[in-house]
Formats: C-alpha cells, sequence, structure tokens
C-alpha cells in the first residue's frame, strides 16, 4: 500500500531519532516533542479516572459490573489500568507508525453510549464486542480507501469550519471540566441550558485555581515562554495541592459545587500493581442474538459514524495546528492515521475499555510545539507508566490541566480567517460545523449539520452537479444517524 500526503518541506539528512520522526525537518527539537507529550499526557490523564466513573457503575442487562466489581467501586481500578495500558501502546503506534503528534484514549461520549444504550440491553461482552465489530468494518473502509476518499471530498473551508468548531468545543471542554461552565438540570425548566459556575455565581476554591491557571498560561503566551502550557499545569497543580491541604475539599460528584470537578488532588501513595482483568472480556457477534439483528446492527452503524468522522475532524484540526497540512487541508501519513485510529477501536472493544479514538486534546501538546510522532511516543509511555502509578496521575486535577484547552481552542478558532464568509453556499454549512460542535457536545453532529446543510443548499441553488458522489453517500448515512432513535424503536 503507498502512503498518501507528503509534506512539501525539503528531505532531511538527519539520521537516528531526528531522521524517524523528521523532527528537524518540521522545525520542531526534541525538547519541544517531550514538551508537547507531556502536556498532551496531562491534559488527557483525566481519561483514566473519568472512564472508570462512566463504565464501572452501569450493571449490564444480567446486573452485573464491567470487571467484575458490584457496584461499590471496588471494579474502578481494574478499568483505569486497561484504560491507561490501551491508551498507552495505541498512542505509541501512532508516533511510531504515522509520525504524527496524536494521542488516543477511550472515547468520550462513545463509552457513555456504551453504558448507557448497549450495555443496559446487553451483556458487557456482547457490547464490546460491537466495538470490535464496528473497528473491523472501519478498518476495512481505510483499506479500500473509502474513508480516505471520503476525507479529499470534503470542501476544503468545510475543513477549515471543522478545525475551529473543534476549537470552540474543546475550550467548552475546558470550562466544563473546570467547574467554571455548568448545565442547568432539565428538571428546573429554565430556559437558560447553561450557566456560570454553580447558580449564574463562581464557587469554591478550585474554580478559582482554575481561574488563575487561565491568567498564567495566557501570561506566559503573550509574553512567549517556552514551555508556557506545561509551566502552567505544574505550578496550578502546586497551587491546587496547597489549597486541598489547607481546606480539605472533596470531589463534586460526591459532596456537591464547590469541591474538586473530577480528581481531588491527594496523593494516596505512588506505585502501585495494575489488575487488567477487562482485557478479552468480549463477545464478537453476541449482540445479535441478545437484542436482535437489526438493533445491534444499527448500534453498530451508530458507533462506527460517531467513530468515522470524529477521528476525521480531529486530524485535520490537529494538522492544520500543526502546520503539517497540505493545501487540500490533508496531514501527511492520513492513511496511516486512519488505520491506527480503526486499529485502536477494535483494541478498546478486546480490552474492555470501550473504543478507543483520536484525542483533539493533542492540540495542546501541539501547542507546546509538538510536530512529529515523537511526542506520541512520550505520551503513550507515560499512560503506560501510569499504569503502575495511577495514584500520582489520580493526583492532578482537572483543574490544573484544563487551561490548556481555553488557550488552544483560542489558537484554533483563528483558522475562521480561511472561511470565505460572503460566499453562502459555504459559510451557513461552516457556520452549523462551528456551532453545532460546542452546542451539542459532538464532533460528529457538527460534521453531520454541515455536510446536510451544503448539500441541500447545492440543491437549492441549482448546483447539484458540484457535490462529489461521496459527499451524497455521507449525507444519506447522516440522514439515518440523527434518525437512529426513531429507526431504532420502529424496527424493535
Amino acid at each position: 500500500m503507498s502512503d498518501d500526503t507528503q509534506t512539501t518541506r525539503p528531505t532531511s539528512k538527519a539520521s537516528g531519532l531526528d531522521g524517524f520522526f523528521r523532527i528537524t525537518e518540521r522545525g520542531s527539537s526534541v525538547g519541544s516533542e517531550v514538551r508537547g507529550g507531556v502536556v498532551t499526557f496531562l491534559t488527557m490523564a483525566y481519561i483514566i479516572v473519568l472512564n472508570p466513573l462512566i463504565l464501572g457503575f452501569v450493571p449490564d442487562s444480567t446486573g452485573a459490573y464491567l470487571g467484575g466489581g458490584t457496584g461499590d467501586g471496588s471494579n474502578l481500578p481494574v478499568i483505569a489500568a486497561g484504560t491507561a495500558l490501551v491508551a498507552g501502546v495505541l498512542t505509541i503506534l501512532m508516533g511510531a507508525v504515522a509520525n504524527f503528534p496524536l494521542a488516543l484514549a477511550t472515547g468520550l461520549g462513545l463509552n457513555a453510549f456504551v453504558a448507557n444504550a448497549i450495555a443496559t440491553r446487553s451483556t458487557w461482552e456482547d457490547a464490546m464486542g460491537l466495538i470490535v465489530l464496528e473497528g473491523i468494518i472501519i478498518l476495512v473502509l481505510v483499506l479500500t480507501g473509502f474513508r480516505k476518499a471520503v476525507f479529499h471530498a470534503v470542501p476544503q473551508q468545510l475543513k477549515v469550519a471543522i478545525s475551529v468548531g473543534i476549537g470552540l468545543f474543546i475550550a467548552l471542554i475546558g470550562f466544563v471540566d473546570a467547574g467554571f461552565v455548568t448545565r442547568i438540570p432539565d428538571a428546573f425548566k429554565t430556559t437558560v441550558p447553561v450557566q456560570l459556575g454553580d447558580g449564574g455565581t463562581l464557587t469554591g476554591w478550585p474554580v478559582l485555581v482554575f481561574a488563575i491557571g487561565v491568567v498564567l498560561i495566557i501570561a506566559l503566551w503573550v509574553r512567549r515562554v517556552r514551555g508556557a502550557i506545561l509551566i502552567s499545569i505544574i505550578a496550578t497543580t502546586v497551587l491546587a495541592f496547597v489549597v486541598q491541604a489547607v481546606l480539605d475539599l472533596g470531589a463534586a460528584a460526591q459532596e456537591g459545587p464547590g469541591n474538586w470537578s473530577l480528581n481531588v488532588p491527594e496523593l494516596n501513595g505512588v506505585v502501585d500493581v495494575p489488575d487488567f482483568g477487562t482485557l478479552g472480556q468480549f463477545s464478537l457477534f453476541g449482540a445479535f442474538s441478545s437484542v436482535g439483528f437489526l438493533a445491534a446492527l444499527l448500534l453498530a452503524f451508530t458507533l462506527l459514524l460517531a467513530d468515522f468522522f470524529d477521528t476525521m475532524g480531529t486530524m485535520t484540526a490537529i494538522g492544520a495546528e500543526a502546520g503539517l497540512n497540505d493545501e487540500e487541508g490533508i496531514p501527511p501519513h492520513s492513511q496511516r492515521i486512519l488505520i491506527v485510529d480503526s486499529v485502536a477501536a477494535m483494541a478498546g472493544g478486546a480490552a474492555g475499555v470501550s473504543s478507543n479514538t483520536s484525542y483533539i486534546e493533542s492540540a495542546s501538546g501541539v501547542g507546546e510545539g509538538a510536530r512529529t510522532g515523537l511526542a506520541s511516543v512520550v505520551t503513550g509511555v507515560l499512560f503506560l507508566l501510569s499504569t503502575f502509578f495511577a495514584p500520582l496521575v489520580e493526583a492532578i486535577p482537572s483543574e490544573a490541566a484544563v487551561p490548556a484547552l481555553v488557550l488552544v481552542g483560542f489558537l484554533m478558532m483563528q483558522q475562521v480567517r480561511g472561511i470565505d464568509w460572503e460566499d453562502l453556499e459555504i459559510a451557513i454549512p461552516a457556520f452549523l460545523t462551528i456551532v453545532l460542535m460546542p452546542f451539542t457536545y459532538s464532533i460528529s453532529v457538527g460534521i453531520g449539520a454541515g455536510f446536510l446543510a451544503y448539500v441541500l443548499i447545492k440543491v437549492v441553488v441549482g448546483k447539484a452537479r458540484e457535490v462529489h458522489p461521496l459527499m451524497w453517500i455521507v449525507a444519506a448515512l447522516f440522514v439515518v444517524y440523527f434518525a437512529i432513535a426513531p429507526i431504532t424503536s420502529w424496527l424493535t
């Protein structure tokens, strides 16, 4: 198989580490790559804590819990170890095979869908088998060239819109994970879906820690301090430890607003022996008998479409931010990136920790200077080490790490100038793509809305022939994607 898109920069004559990763050629250095890899890990490390919380407390249709738990949290370390292991191996693979600064881990959103929409109707083994099957299908689509062909069929300005939308999305992730922005429960029947802090005001010391982190990272960035993002994360983590030592706060999930959003900055040990008990806990075709053939097919389709386009948007945004994309907005070695990402989906299911996918938080490492796969190798190694140093990783609060996402959101937003806002045929689809990603908390929804609007507008203005044939196919698939709930109900 021949590889695809390459950068147009001169071929490097460097050897060894520099030659393999083309570090100098891409205008980077070993130091920048290491810093970038560390920053990406620190902004992603929350998944080691969050994935067990999402998967570990939901019983399947038989009443069993993933990882052999009993609903009391005893299975969380097992899920955490599996989460870190798969993330580490696949992120190293991405760096070594695709030479791209992109990290992978269990996909948020996908894991919640698996826990609440699939496992509750089947067994955990059946649910994970469906993920493995979905990954196999995506890999076939990649190897046959279909996934790459779709990527080429997307208009360049829509690719820019995807990057901008993801920038806003990850900034919102940062604000939400820090408790700076919160969702108002539907039970309150208010017309305001989100609010500042708790009840419209900023509450608690952890939010102040986050705010100081944002101020610090902006100050360091505008002063062009090397290592600004990493320095900010370390400094804010130290501040968080001081605050916790003085005030002894808890986690918001257990003790309410004003406490730490995800994990408490307390050091409860340093090293622990990992238990990889979730590995191999899957049944490839079990879901087809437990929930029915058509229902299983539609569930697999939903997973597939989300994985398919999330990665396309993520790698485009990362490549654009790193300055690696070609004139068509395509990253170097995109075929290899897609292959590794497809394998990650299968690996996540086979390891019993849900589908693994590319993480937009990788942009924080790019903001720190990462331009090659060496940064991903560093991130992957840190994930593997975290299987032993889980107590240390869990001690870094999200309030200290997510200010990086706010800054990176700004950096990615700057690409908006690449869209022709006078051309309504592209401006409206671009607008929908950009705003619906943060508004729906989903990359796939933003992409789908943009694609559908683009095709519809071309038809309305009599330019249907300008729409690439694959865009028609993708638009039709997104119609099914958006209507998946009523279709599933009707068929079952």
